[in-house]
């Protein structure tokens, strides 16, 4: 099930990295051919937890020198004590083909994640300190063929981020608030984290909010399994809030025509059932905001290492389904997706707002407590 809606988000990370452009002219089929991995799926040792003990086994965590998750633009800057502890999934950098997994070491798929961190982590660092692991990943080719080794690859790379969780939650003080997030990939690892280690246990008292974005939840099949209600208050805690981004005219038909035809994780058909979408700006559901209410869009530079911030830029309402529309295309880069999609966007068009949601939110947590 995972991996076949995984296969219409693969092609978006891939062409941050491939470029739009050839996707348009090409196809998926020219991508499989590219990034499948030509070898079968190496099953590999689970890994140990304690291998998390180590802070080589991590992109951002508090007692890491040149943390790309402390990244802000110009005018912010992160809290120097942070009350609540952040956990961050970060979402597909590995497109090589020879293997179905990243490795931990391989330093250029590390440099990509840690531009994600940069531009998505990075909303978090006032509300909370940063962990975000690294993690044998499952390659962008495995999601664009229906072959078992995919499943085996995600299976493989969801055990390394139950494993780097387990450390998290051992390291934190046990007093303090939890925000769980994750892009793309992350989120997908987010959703069966939540399932199976949060859900019904006690630390599930802990989460302040989880922030599944980029990455569709159904209201009908798939959050009651969670164990979080939709965030519906901008002032809520203990809630799921989750959107995936289009400008328009959208056209999210790739989404759709995938998704309609696999079981939500109660086992019934997803088909025509409505998505969670949480308006960024607001920090409500299916809500309507204006440009006024965005409080800053950030517009990356061409190498994508830093990025300015500019308010009032970008509106945002919820529309038909739950697929978050962003009004006409704006120009925060060039890695927009077929359909007027701007999945690539889906923390930085809303950055300074996420950011100030997550302070609210951890707000009503601490007087709720």
């Amino acid at each position: 099930m995972a991996r076949k809606f995984l296969y219409v988000f693969a092609f978006l990370i891939a062409l941050v990295i491939a470029g739009a452009f050839a996707y348009r002219l090409y196809g998926v089929e020219i991508l499989r051919m590219a990034l499948v991995p030509s070898e079968a799926f190496r099953a590999q040792p689970r890994v140990d937890p304690k291998r998390y003990d180590d802070r080589a086994m991590w992109i951002a965590r508090p007692d890491i020198p040149a943390n790309p998750a402390l990244w802000t633009p110009a005018g912010y800057t992160p809290e120097a004590k942070p009350k609540a502890a952040v956990f961050f999934i970060h979402p597909t950098s590995y497109i090589g083909r020879d293997h179905w997994n990243a490795t931990l070491d391989d330093a250029e798929t590390n440099a990509r994640a840690a531009i994600f961190l940069r531009g998505q982590a990075s909303a978090f660092n006032a509300a909370g300190e940063i962990w975000s692991p690294r993690y044998r990943q499952a390659t962008f080719g495995a999601f664009l063929t229906s072959v078992a080794d995919a499943n085996r690859a995600l299976d493989l790379a969801y055990g390394d981020v139950a494993a780097a969780f387990a450390t998290f939650v051992g390291q934190v003080d046990p007093k303090r608030p939890i925000i769980l997030a994750g892009h793309s990939q992350g989120a997908l690892h987010l959703t069966r984290l939540l399932r199976e280690q949060i859900a019904g246990k006690p630390i599930a008292k802990r989460i302040v909010a989880a922030y599944v974005v980029g990455w569709p939840v159904s209201k009908t099949t798939d959050l009651a399994a969670l164990g979080l209600p939709e965030c519906t208050r901008a002032d809520q805690a203990r809630c799921l809030l989750s959107w995936e981004s289009f400008a328009e005219p959208a056209d999210p038909q790739q989404i759709t025509d995938v998704y309609d035809q696999t079981q939500g994780f109660d086992g019934r058909p997803r088909r025509d059932t409505p998505l969670v979408c949480t308006n960024p700006l607001t920090g409500t559901a299916d809500a309507v905001a204006p440009a006024a209410a965005n409080q800053g869009t950030l517009y990356p530079s061409a190498d994508l290492s830093s990025a300015t911030i500019a308010p009032g830029k970008v509106p945002a309402r919820c529309g038909p389904r739950g697929f978050l529309l962003i009004g006409e295309p704006p120009e925060v880069g060039s890695y927009v997706l077929p359909g007027n999609n701007y999945h690539v966007y889906d923390y930085s068009l809303f950055w300074a707002n996420v950011r100030a949601d997550a302070l609210r939110r951890l707000a009503a947590f601490g007087a709720k407590r």
